[in-house]
This record gives C-alpha cells, sequence and structure tokens, in this order.
C-alpha cells in the first residue's frame, strides 16, 4: 500500500470528531466504572445463582462497552469505502488469526481427539501432574473433575504437547496401587501371602481381576506394592485406603518393622 493509499484510509481529522471521539471514549470509560461497582453491590444481596449470574455478566458488558465504543469512533476517523473496509477487515482477520492460533490449534485437536479417543467420558487421566475424571469434552477443551473436586479445564491442544496418562481408557477396569515399606529382615514370602489376603478380603475389590503382590530391593529396605482393581473406578480412593488400613494393621501382627526412608541427599549440594 503506498502513501496516496493509506492516506485516504483516514478522513480529515476535525476539532468536532476529535471531540466526539474523547466524548464516546469518556462515556464507556464511565459506563465501565459504573458496572465495577454496581454489578457487586447487587451481587452481595442476593444469593446463589443470582448472585453468580450478575458477576458473569461484568466481563461481557465491560466487552460490550468497549466494542461499541470502537463502533463508534473508528468511522470518524476511517473513511467507510469499500476499499477500506476491505483493508482494514483483511488486517484485522491477519491479527485475529495470530491471536487466536492457539485456539484454532485446539479446535484441531478436538477433531482429532473426536477419531483417536484419547480419552472419553467417564475416563480417568492424568495431564500435565493434574489427574482426575472426565466429566465433559468439548470443542476446545476437555472438563476434567479431581479428587479435590475441582473442575479443571484441558485444552485439546495438550494432544500435540504432552503426555496424556489414561488410567481406564474407556473400561471399567482401573489398577490401584497400595503402598508398604518395610526393613530388610523379614520373610518376604509370608508378607506377600498377608498383603494377598488383604487384597481378597477387600468389600471393593473386582474378584474376576489379577491380584499381584510385588516387591522390590532397595538400599533402605524392601518396597511392596499391591496391585488390584476396584469393582468401580470411582471406588479407586476407598480402596486404596482400605488396603492401606488393613494392609498396616495386619503387617503389625508380623515380626516385621516399618522402614524409615530417608530423602536422598542433594546432588547439587557440595
Amino acid at each position: 500500500m503506498d502513501r496516496e493509499q493509506l492516506a485516504g484510509l483516514f478522513q480529515r481529522i476535525t476539532g468536532a470528531a476529535l471531540v466526539e471521539a474523547l466524548a464516546v471514549a469518556g462515556a464507556a470509560l464511565l459506563l465501565i466504572w459504573l458496572s465495577q461497582r454496581l454489578l457487586p453491590w447487587l451481587a452481595a444481596r442476593l444469593h446463589s445463582e443470582r448472585r453468580l449470574f450478575v458477576l458473569a455478566l461484568m466481563p461481557t458488558i465491560r466487552l460490550l462497552v468497549l466494542l461499541g465504543a470502537l463502533l463508534w469512533i473508528v468511522p470518524l476517523f476511517l473513511a467507510p469505502t469499500l476499499q477500506n473496509m476491505v483493508a482494514i477487515l483483511g488486517a484485522a482477520g491477519l491479527a485475529i488469526g495470530f491471536a487466536l492460533k492457539d485456539y484454532v490449534s485446539s479446535l484441531i485437536a478436538g477433531i482429532v481427539a473426536a477419531y483417536e479417543h484419547p480419552y472419553r467420558p467417564g475416563d480417568w487421566i492424568e495431564v500435565d501432574g493434574c489427574y482426575g475424571e472426565v466429566r465433559h469434552i468439548g470443542m476446545r477443551a476437555v472438563e476434567i473433575v479431581t479428587p479435590d473436586d475441582t473442575l479443571v479445564y484441558v485444552p485439546h491442544q495438550k494432544l500435540w504437547t504432552g503426555l496424556i496418562h489414561n488410567a481406564n481408557n474407556g473400561g471399567a477396569s482401573l489398577m490401584c496401587v497400595a503402598h508398604f515399606y518395610l526393613e530388610p529382615e523379614h520373610d518376604a514370602h509370608q508378607v506377600r501371602r498377608v498383603l494377598e489376603q488383604v487384597a481378597l478380603s477387600s468389600p471393593y475389590v473386582k474378584l474376576a481381576k489379577p491380584i499381584s503382590v510385588v516387591l522390590a530391593e532397595r538400599p533402605w529396605g524392601t518396597h511392596y506394592r499391591i496391585k488390584a482393581y476396584p469393582m468401580d473406578p470411582r471406588q479407586q480412593f476407598q480402596f486404596v485406603s482400605d488396603l492401606s488400613a488393613r494392609g498396616k494393621d495386619s503387617l503389625r501382627r508380623l515380626p516385621v518393622r516399618f522402614a524409615r526412608v530417608r530423602p536422598e541427599p542433594d546432588q547439587n549440594l557440595s
């Protein structure tokens, strides 16, 4: 675009146009300021869903006021011709496209997710250290609820950049693991038999799935793990708690001692 075409985009700026633009901008700022003061005041006098609805209106009103002010001010300085509108819309589209590239990437990843099914409603997944149950899969993000009943929105874009850990992968079987740490001087076969009985006698265990007790020797002692499946994935936390509590109680009756695991020394310290 040469200098003449660039100059043709703008109208002749007059004092009246400047005053009108300043007045519109001032009115918009005043409306935003009033909404930021009056809506919280009104919400404080409401309860439950009505209060949350009023508070949710604040960003919407601010956005509408800003858009209205721009639509009023821009024609005061830009000539509303077809050529100018095409140039402005093209530049605006390029800027918006660049700003929304991550959003578009999440939308495309959502289409891929609908085909590949890396997660489904009811799956228990972990993304970037956040673990929870999938409640809803939208076009841009997947909603998961953590064990602490916190709703987390995870963009589908994580399919490109991270690892998705799916604990049950659309099925009703989810492996749970209970950990025990003992000092090395003990009868490992006896401990394994006791922990197997602990798992078999749990009211949450799914007997149709395998139960195993595995162990590994460590410098500080022996690490035992009960690996079993609850009847329902939603029972996983009650199941692990039951295994841990009754397993600890059963081990106390044996001639074993629980290990005290010391933290590894910091290699960065001299």
